[in-house]
Protein backbone atom coordinates (compact mmCIF):
# COMPACT_ATOMS: atom_id res chain seq x y z
CA UNK A 1 0.00 0.00 0.00
CA UNK A 2 1.29 3.08 -1.02
CA UNK A 3 2.85 5.45 1.96
CA UNK A 4 0.16 8.03 2.50
CA UNK A 5 1.23 11.62 1.73
CA UNK A 6 0.40 15.01 2.89
CA UNK A 7 1.61 18.37 1.98
CA UNK A 8 2.57 21.84 4.10
CA UNK A 9 3.50 24.90 3.53
CA UNK A 10 5.19 24.71 6.96
CA UNK A 11 9.17 24.22 6.42
CA UNK A 12 10.36 20.61 8.10
CA UNK A 13 13.49 18.98 9.61
CA UNK A 14 14.56 15.96 10.60
CA UNK A 15 13.65 15.67 14.16
CA UNK A 16 10.71 18.60 14.09
CA UNK A 17 6.94 17.92 14.33
CA UNK A 18 4.79 18.95 11.82
CA UNK A 19 1.56 20.42 12.47
CA UNK A 20 -1.11 19.33 9.39
CA UNK A 21 -4.38 21.62 8.86
CA UNK A 22 -8.37 20.50 9.30
CA UNK A 23 -8.43 19.12 5.52
CA UNK A 24 -5.31 16.56 6.47
CA UNK A 25 -6.63 15.47 10.08
CA UNK A 26 -9.97 14.85 7.87
CA UNK A 27 -8.43 12.82 5.30
CA UNK A 28 -6.56 11.21 7.56
CA UNK A 29 -9.42 9.95 9.49
CA UNK A 30 -11.28 9.13 6.48
CA UNK A 31 -8.27 7.21 5.76
CA UNK A 32 -8.61 5.68 8.74
CA UNK A 33 -5.14 6.13 10.12
CA UNK A 34 -3.65 5.06 13.59
CA UNK A 35 -1.24 7.02 15.51
CA UNK A 36 2.11 5.68 15.19
CA UNK A 37 1.65 4.75 11.48
CA UNK A 38 4.19 6.24 9.26
CA UNK A 39 2.94 9.33 6.94
CA UNK A 40 5.21 10.99 3.83
CA UNK A 41 5.72 15.01 4.15
CA UNK A 42 6.08 17.08 0.75
CA UNK A 43 6.36 21.14 0.89
CA UNK A 44 5.95 21.41 -2.46
CA UNK A 45 9.85 23.06 -3.18
CA UNK A 46 11.62 19.66 -3.65
CA UNK A 47 11.56 18.56 0.21
CA UNK A 48 10.20 15.01 1.00
CA UNK A 49 9.30 13.66 4.77
CA UNK A 50 8.12 10.99 6.28
CA UNK A 51 7.37 9.73 10.17
CA UNK A 52 4.60 8.47 12.12
CA UNK A 53 1.29 10.09 13.27
CA UNK A 54 1.68 11.39 17.18
CA UNK A 55 -1.46 13.58 17.47
CA UNK A 56 -5.10 13.54 15.64
CA UNK A 57 -7.55 15.93 16.36
CA UNK A 58 -10.30 17.06 14.65
CA UNK A 59 -9.11 20.49 13.23
CA UNK A 60 -5.48 19.47 12.76
CA UNK A 61 -2.72 16.14 13.43
CA UNK A 62 0.71 16.19 13.87
CA UNK A 63 3.69 14.10 12.37
CA UNK A 64 7.59 13.42 13.91
CA UNK A 65 9.68 13.75 11.24
CA UNK A 66 12.42 10.83 11.06
CA UNK A 67 13.92 11.45 7.73
CA UNK A 68 13.95 14.10 5.23
CA UNK A 69 15.16 14.03 1.77
CA UNK A 70 15.96 16.51 -1.38
CA UNK A 71 14.51 15.95 -5.00
CA UNK A 72 15.80 18.07 -8.08
CA UNK A 73 13.15 19.82 -10.13
CA UNK A 74 12.31 18.59 -13.30
CA UNK A 75 13.35 20.36 -16.68
CA UNK A 76 10.93 23.74 -16.69
CA UNK A 77 8.34 23.52 -19.03
CA UNK A 78 5.46 26.23 -18.26
CA UNK A 79 1.91 26.13 -18.78
CA UNK A 80 0.34 29.36 -20.30
CA UNK A 81 -3.81 28.48 -20.47
CA UNK A 82 -6.99 29.88 -20.64
CA UNK A 83 -9.18 31.13 -18.15
CA UNK A 84 -11.69 29.54 -19.15
CA UNK A 85 -14.49 27.48 -17.85
CA UNK A 86 -13.88 26.89 -13.66
CA UNK A 87 -14.89 23.20 -13.33
CA UNK A 88 -12.08 22.03 -16.66
CA UNK A 89 -9.31 24.50 -15.18
CA UNK A 90 -9.82 22.67 -11.92
CA UNK A 91 -9.33 19.50 -13.67
CA UNK A 92 -6.34 20.32 -15.21
CA UNK A 93 -4.76 22.27 -12.65
CA UNK A 94 -5.05 18.58 -11.22
CA UNK A 95 -3.40 17.02 -14.35
CA UNK A 96 -1.26 19.91 -14.73
CA UNK A 97 0.81 18.93 -11.16
CA UNK A 98 0.99 15.08 -11.96
CA UNK A 99 2.52 15.62 -15.49
CA UNK A 100 5.05 18.16 -13.57
CA UNK A 101 4.27 21.66 -15.17
CA UNK A 102 6.64 23.95 -13.73
CA UNK A 103 4.12 26.62 -13.39
CA UNK A 104 0.58 27.79 -14.20
CA UNK A 105 -0.25 31.05 -15.85
CA UNK A 106 -4.17 31.44 -16.94
CA UNK A 107 -4.51 34.48 -19.05
CA UNK A 108 -7.38 36.20 -20.62
CA UNK A 109 -7.65 36.15 -23.56
CA UNK A 110 -11.11 37.76 -25.69
CA UNK A 111 -12.44 34.99 -26.07
CA UNK A 112 -12.07 34.29 -22.35
CA UNK A 113 -14.52 36.89 -21.14
CA UNK A 114 -17.45 35.13 -22.27
CA UNK A 115 -16.75 32.51 -20.47
CA UNK A 116 -19.54 31.93 -17.65
CA UNK A 117 -18.46 30.70 -14.45
CA UNK A 118 -15.08 30.86 -15.46
CA UNK A 119 -11.89 30.56 -13.30
CA UNK A 120 -10.76 33.79 -11.87
CA UNK A 121 -10.14 35.36 -8.55
CA UNK A 122 -8.66 35.11 -4.91
CA UNK A 123 -11.00 32.06 -3.79
CA UNK A 124 -10.67 30.25 -7.60
CA UNK A 125 -6.99 30.58 -7.32
CA UNK A 126 -6.93 29.06 -3.29
CA UNK A 127 -8.88 26.12 -4.74
CA UNK A 128 -6.57 25.76 -7.30
CA UNK A 129 -3.62 25.63 -4.79
CA UNK A 130 -5.36 23.03 -2.82
CA UNK A 131 -6.43 20.61 -5.66
CA UNK A 132 -2.51 20.96 -6.99
CA UNK A 133 -1.39 19.95 -3.42
CA UNK A 134 -4.00 17.04 -3.57
CA UNK A 135 -2.76 15.98 -6.57
CA UNK A 136 1.23 16.21 -5.35
CA UNK A 137 0.46 13.99 -2.52
CA UNK A 138 -1.19 10.79 -4.61
CA UNK A 139 1.27 11.23 -7.21
CA UNK A 140 4.52 10.96 -5.34
CA UNK A 141 5.97 14.07 -6.98
CA UNK A 142 8.04 16.49 -5.26
CA UNK A 143 7.18 19.72 -6.63
CA UNK A 144 4.25 22.01 -7.11
CA UNK A 145 3.50 24.20 -9.97
CA UNK A 146 3.99 27.59 -9.05
CA UNK A 147 0.52 29.32 -9.75
CA UNK A 148 0.06 32.58 -10.73
CA UNK A 149 -2.96 35.22 -11.03
CA UNK A 150 -4.39 35.56 -14.11
CA UNK A 151 -2.67 37.98 -16.48
CA UNK A 152 -2.88 39.81 -20.19
CA UNK A 153 -1.49 38.50 -23.14
CA UNK A 154 1.46 41.23 -23.09
CA UNK A 155 1.84 40.30 -19.10
CA UNK A 156 2.10 36.33 -19.92
CA UNK A 157 4.76 37.35 -22.85
CA UNK A 158 7.17 39.57 -20.90
CA UNK A 159 7.16 36.87 -17.83
CA UNK A 160 8.01 34.10 -20.64
CA UNK A 161 11.63 33.12 -19.53
CA UNK A 162 14.26 32.26 -22.45
CA UNK A 163 14.12 29.02 -24.18
CA UNK A 164 11.83 27.02 -26.24
CA UNK A 165 8.69 28.78 -26.90
CA UNK A 166 5.17 27.03 -28.80
CA UNK A 167 1.98 27.97 -29.28
CA UNK A 168 -0.49 25.48 -30.33
CA UNK A 169 -2.34 26.36 -33.81
CA UNK A 170 -3.60 23.79 -35.82
CA UNK A 171 -1.59 25.03 -38.58
CA UNK A 172 1.78 24.61 -37.02
CA UNK A 173 4.45 22.34 -37.40
CA UNK A 174 3.86 19.36 -35.86
CA UNK A 175 5.12 19.77 -32.17
CA UNK A 176 7.11 16.47 -31.47
CA UNK A 177 9.49 17.26 -34.59
CA UNK A 178 10.60 20.47 -32.23
CA UNK A 179 10.44 19.06 -28.74
CA UNK A 180 12.49 16.36 -30.62
CA UNK A 181 15.15 18.88 -32.05
CA UNK A 182 15.86 20.76 -28.59
CA UNK A 183 16.06 17.28 -27.02
CA UNK A 184 18.77 16.65 -29.24
CA UNK A 185 20.47 19.76 -28.84
CA UNK A 186 20.56 19.23 -24.96
CA UNK A 187 21.97 15.71 -25.41
CA UNK A 188 24.56 16.63 -27.28
CA UNK A 189 25.79 20.48 -25.83
CA UNK A 190 24.84 19.64 -22.66
CA UNK A 191 23.11 21.12 -19.47
CA UNK A 192 23.57 24.81 -20.58
CA UNK A 193 21.97 24.19 -23.97
CA UNK A 194 18.78 22.87 -22.17
CA UNK A 195 16.29 26.06 -21.94
CA UNK A 196 12.80 25.99 -19.98
CA UNK A 197 10.03 25.20 -22.29
CA UNK A 198 6.73 27.43 -22.49
CA UNK A 199 3.45 26.12 -24.07
CA UNK A 200 0.85 28.66 -25.01
CA UNK A 201 -2.87 26.99 -25.24
CA UNK A 202 -5.37 29.35 -26.08
CA UNK A 203 -9.15 29.35 -25.53
CA UNK A 204 -12.15 27.70 -26.71
CA UNK A 205 -12.85 28.81 -30.36
CA UNK A 206 -9.28 29.69 -30.48
CA UNK A 207 -7.03 33.07 -30.16
CA UNK A 208 -8.33 35.75 -32.57
CA UNK A 209 -5.32 36.64 -35.26
CA UNK A 210 -4.15 39.59 -33.64
CA UNK A 211 -2.90 37.64 -30.54
CA UNK A 212 -2.03 34.79 -32.14
CA UNK A 213 0.20 37.44 -33.87
CA UNK A 214 1.18 38.89 -30.22
CA UNK A 215 2.92 35.19 -29.78
CA UNK A 216 4.42 34.52 -32.72
CA UNK A 217 6.25 38.39 -33.33
CA UNK A 218 7.54 37.42 -29.71
CA UNK A 219 9.25 34.57 -30.56
CA UNK A 220 6.50 31.48 -29.87
CA UNK A 221 6.51 28.88 -32.99
CA UNK A 222 3.08 27.29 -34.06
CA UNK A 223 2.78 23.73 -33.79
CA UNK A 224 0.37 21.17 -33.68
CA UNK A 225 -1.00 18.13 -32.03
CA UNK A 226 -2.91 16.72 -35.00
CA UNK A 227 -5.74 17.06 -37.47
CA UNK A 228 -8.65 17.63 -34.44
CA UNK A 229 -9.82 19.80 -32.91
CA UNK A 230 -9.10 19.99 -28.86
CA UNK A 231 -10.48 21.27 -25.74
CA UNK A 232 -8.28 23.33 -23.88
CA UNK A 233 -7.60 21.11 -21.08
CA UNK A 234 -7.15 18.00 -23.26
CA UNK A 235 -4.62 20.62 -25.63
CA UNK A 236 -2.57 21.32 -22.70
CA UNK A 237 -2.22 17.78 -21.04
CA UNK A 238 -1.51 16.24 -24.76
CA UNK A 239 1.24 19.19 -25.25
CA UNK A 240 2.90 18.09 -21.51
CA UNK A 241 2.90 14.78 -22.00
CA UNK A 242 4.43 15.35 -25.32
CA UNK A 243 7.20 17.30 -23.77
CA UNK A 244 7.63 15.39 -20.52
CA UNK A 245 8.30 12.65 -22.44
CA UNK A 246 10.89 13.38 -24.60
CA UNK A 247 12.60 15.19 -21.75
CA UNK A 248 12.42 12.27 -19.48
CA UNK A 249 15.00 10.85 -21.94
CA UNK A 250 17.75 13.20 -21.02
CA UNK A 251 20.69 11.71 -18.84
CA UNK A 252 20.19 13.19 -15.06
CA UNK A 253 23.39 15.44 -15.85
CA UNK A 254 21.57 17.83 -17.70
CA UNK A 255 18.21 18.35 -16.19
CA UNK A 256 16.66 21.21 -14.13
CA UNK A 257 17.93 23.19 -11.71
CA UNK A 258 16.78 24.35 -8.21
CA UNK A 259 17.87 28.02 -8.83
CA UNK A 260 15.63 28.58 -11.52
CA UNK A 261 12.63 27.46 -10.09
CA UNK A 262 13.67 29.85 -7.24
CA UNK A 263 14.12 33.15 -9.39
CA UNK A 264 10.46 31.87 -10.61
CA UNK A 265 9.16 32.05 -7.04
CA UNK A 266 10.45 35.46 -6.93
CA UNK A 267 9.53 36.60 -9.92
Amino acid sequence: MALATFVTTEPFKNGETVTLGEDEAHHIRVLRLELGQQVGLLDGRGTRGRGPLVRLAKRHAAVQVEAVSTVEPPPSVHLILPVADRDRMMWLAEKSTELAATSWRPVMFKRSKSVNPRGEGTTFHQKVAARMAGALGQSHGAWLPIAYPEATVERAIAATPEGPRLVLDMKGEPMGLLVAAAIAGATEHGAGFLKPISIVVGPEGGMEPAELEQFTASGFRPVSLGHTVLRFETAAIAALSVVRTALATLPRTIRGSRDELEELMNG
